[in-house]
């Protein structure tokens, strides 16, 4: 069987063999030493396993120019997002091109980098392209802005990869590839959540996967904004509803360690080419993807892959409505195959569930099903 290409034609790995590691830590006693936070961490951990690929590394300045202006690398790739590492002045400053340096989490190694480029990057015009705002109320542009001025490019070698809290579904791009491959399946859908997974994903999923050969749910597990609901309750809920209401032999459940990073269009690309490299052929784009309040119209993430050929992306956007239950239709529907009025629809936004489920209250069984309310109401206990 065949399977879909990574981005860039090669599976980038970076991950340190375990002689390596011992022979690297070695030679790195006298490296200087830089510290890095969870979300950066995440970013590594992306990078070295190839689910960032074609990226070796953070981007140097010329990538990070290229890709914030005309989201490409300079070597011609789609890329939307510059993943960067921003240090403070004082030790930019002690760093010089070429020297290689230990990236340290909770004091201790778990990567080493070579110093490539050494940059200021304009922030405004970063927010401005890839957020498509500088509004600091923006979660993406908050954080964009509260990191130090200077970033540094280079690739890196990771010797530790990062603890997770959901291990058991903390599959590799390598080894997606190896589970798609001993199932069978040519043909595979991703979908790309942070949320409880409620009837109208499920019904998005199922008619997605009719027309292929298995579906990888993968939820990201990284930093989100306050307010979203913790990743521990939605992997129960996740679990819950694929014992109950999924084919297992059609279905795949794993974790994306990325931070969420709220970018709409531009993060909507960029979750593709991940899914890419972990073997699916299909992506499911739906309403406001990766959207965070009113800065991006309804369907800005489905028309940005309009600027691209199909070959520059590679993997196939599935587009789908807004879906919900018609009461009326008797069953889920969408704007494309339901003729009725709001007041036949159940359409809960996010804010009113939240705080349905603070209040203790149920939201009824159309919008989600029991056993998922049941997880939810008691993680807001």
């Amino acid at each position: 069987m065949t399977q879909i290409a990574p981005h860039g034609g090669q599976l980038v790995n970076r991950l340190a063999t375990h002689s390596d590691k011992e022979d690297i830590l070695k030679e790195s006693v006298s490296w200087k030493k830089i510290d890095i936070d969870l979300w950066t961490y995440a970013d590594l951990e992306c990078i070295a396993t190839g689910a960032f690929s074609p990226l070796t590394g953070f981007v140097n300045e010329a990538d990070y120019d290229a890709i914030v202006s005309d989201m490409y690398m300079k070597s011609g790739y789609v890329w939307t997002i510059p993943i960067t590492l921003a240090v403070e002045d004082e030790v930019a400053n002690g760093l010089q091109l070429g020297e290689y340096v230990c990236l340290c989490y909770e004091r201790k190694t778990v990567a080493t980098m070579k110093v490539e480029s050494l940059y200021r990057p304009d922030k405004e015009r970063e927010a401005q392209c890839v957020y498509g705002t500088s509004d600091r109320a923006h979660p993406g542009v908050t954080r964009l802005f509260s990191k130090p001025e200077t970033y540094i490019g280079g690739s890196i070698t990771l010797l530790e990869r990062q603890k997770v809290r959901f291990p058991a579904y903390n599959y590799s791009p390598r080894e997606t590839r190896e589970l798609f491959a001993q199932r069978g399946w040519e043909r595979v859908v991703g979908f790309q959540t942070r949320n409880p997974i409620h009837r109208a994903h499920e019904y998005i999923q199922k008619t997605a996967l009719e027309t292929v050969d298995g579906l990888f749910i993968q939820p990201l597990v990284g930093e989100t904004k306050t307010g979203d609901i913790p990743a521990t309750v939605r992997m129960r809920s996740y679990e819950a509803l694929l014992q109950h209401y999924y084919p297992a032999d059609r279905i795949v459940l794993g974790i994306y360690p990325a931070g969420m990073r709220y970018a709409g269009p531009r993060e909507a690309v960029l979750h593709a080419l991940v899914r890419k490299n972990y073997g699916c052929t299909h992506f499911v784009v739906g309403r406001d993807h990766a959207g965070v309040g009113d800065y991006y119209g309804t369907y800005d993430s489905q028309r940005i892959f309009s600027r691209f050929e199909t070959r520059e992306i590679g993997i196939t956007p599935m587009f789908f409505e807004h879906s919900f239950y018609c009461r009326k239709c008797e069953g889920m529907a969408s704007t494309k195959t339901c003729p009725h009025k709001d007041e036949d629809r159940v359409i809960l936004s996010g804010t009113k569930v939240r705080e349905m489920l603070k209040a203790g209250k149920r939201p009824p069984k159309e919008f989600s099903r029991p056993e998922v309310i049941e997880i939810l109401i008691d993680g807001y206990r």
